[in-house]
């Protein structure tokens, strides 16, 4: 409805500008016949300077008509494009954009205001715990204002690109992506409402099973494994346009009371500054080297996750590779791999069972593929989601 209005007004003022044009072409034309007549019935006694005289008037006429006319018509251009312009651009809109019929806007500014829970942080914002007044506990990030410096134009901007990818998540729906309820701008700020997860992040789950506070067999792991990689089948391959996650880490992946995956955050920091303030470990070389990020960009992501699930281990701290500190994950299992101890890299907790152990190293395989330093040597989501639900049976 409101593009339709919109294509009206142009329709509307297009027509205005076109008659103002036409009556200004034809009160010119109308003008040049009078004088053409008037001179037509010039008695022919005029003089030979007057003649002269009358030529250059005529000549000046015509030649001044030109011209008028083409800068009529440049204006007219001018400000036709400049109207479009205005009317197709996203306009930024204020307080809650609501996805959802179980959320109003009177209830998200009501519990935005009241006190709320802070569940943890990255470098674009904060996670809080919301519970709405109808007994709803939802789950809000809080964004780092977009573009602090520079001119209005440009945060402003950077604003409409934010609400328009915003807007395009909120009409992606999968079981393994955060589904977008509702959206809050204030000011500089942008508050977004998700499903709360029980069981948070995948990042404060293994900080809990590295403290022996939590136990998390394979089959779970593998599981949040399948789903990551399928929600990155569903961006990469199902959405009309392809969408990147370009931030895929453990900080991302939140689990619901079942331990089922769901990605957060998908795209959003192409968008947002302060996701390029430093290089992740989870980052794929090509996106650091040459800032170039295809979707094999989030094949290695995935890899590092996967490396996670499997060994158990922090990938953000140094490994010893050939004796030497300060080798990453990746290049720690390839020379476990390389050197036949593979199994040596596998999280002490989860080993037993004879089955699960091939499918451990298999997995490992996996990762070593995901983490080449070649983007075409890695396999596609499409690809790791058959790969993975061979290892069994889900």
């Amino acid at each position: 409805m409101e593009q339709r209005r919109r294509s009206n007004t142009i329709y509307l003022l297009l027509l205005f500008f076109f008659l103002v044009f036409t009556s200004r072409t034809s009160t010119s034309a109308s003008c040049r016949r009078r004088t053409v007549k008037h001179l037509s019935t010039t008695p022919p006694s005029s003089t030979p300077l007057e003649s002269r005289i009358t030529s250059k008037v005529i000549t000046f006429s015509i030649v001044s008509g030109i011209l008028t006319g083409l800068v009529s018509a440049l204006v007219l251009a001018f400000l036709v494009r400049s109207i479009v312009k205005y009317m197709k651009q996203t306009p930024i809109l204020k307080g809650p954009v609501v996805f959802s019929p179980e959320l109003t806007p009177k209830s998200l500014h009501g519990a935005l205001g009241n006190g709320i829970h802070l569940l943890g942080s990255d470098p674009n914002g904060k996670y809080h715990k919301v519970v709405l007044d109808n007994g709803l506990v939802v789950a809000v990030k809080r964004l780092c204002s977009p573009e602090a410096s520079g001119s209005s134009t440009s945060r402003n901007s950077v604003k409409r690109r934010l609400q328009k990818e915003l807007e395009l998540l909120a009409e992606i729906r999968h079981r393994n992506l955060m589904s977008l309820r509702a959206y809050v701008r204030e000011s500089n700020e942008f508050s977004l409402v998700y499903d709360y997860m029980p069981n948070g992040s995948l990042e404060d789950v293994m900080t809990k099973v590295r403290g022996k506070e939590l136990e998390l067999g394979w089959e779970v792991r593998l599981r949040v494994a399948v789903g990551i990689v399928q929600g990155l089948q569903y961006i990469h391959f199902s959405c009309d346009h392809q969408v990147l996650h370009y931030n895929l880490k453990p900080t991302n992946v939140m689990l619901d009371s079942e331990f089922e995956p769901r990605l957060a955050d998908c795209g959003l920091a192409k968008i947002m500054a302060a996701s390029h303030t430093g290089v992740s470990c989870y980052s794929a070389p090509e996106s650091s080297q040459s800032n170039r990020y295809t979707d094999k960009s989030d094949i290695f992501s995935f890899g590092m996750i996967l490396g996670l699930l499997l060994t158990g281990r922090d990938p953000t701290q140094p490994f010893c590779v050939d004796g030497a500190s300060g080798g990453s994950l990746g290049q720690w299992l390839k020379h476990l791999q390389q050197s036949g101890e593979a199994r040596e890299a596998l999280d002490k907790s989860i080993l037993g069972e004879e089955v699960k152990e091939d499918e451990m190293l298999m997995a490992l395989r996996i990762t070593i593929i995901c983490l080449s330093d070649f983007p075409a040597d890695r396999p596609s989501s499409d690809e790791l989601v058959h790969m993975l639900t061979q290892l069994h049976s889900f």
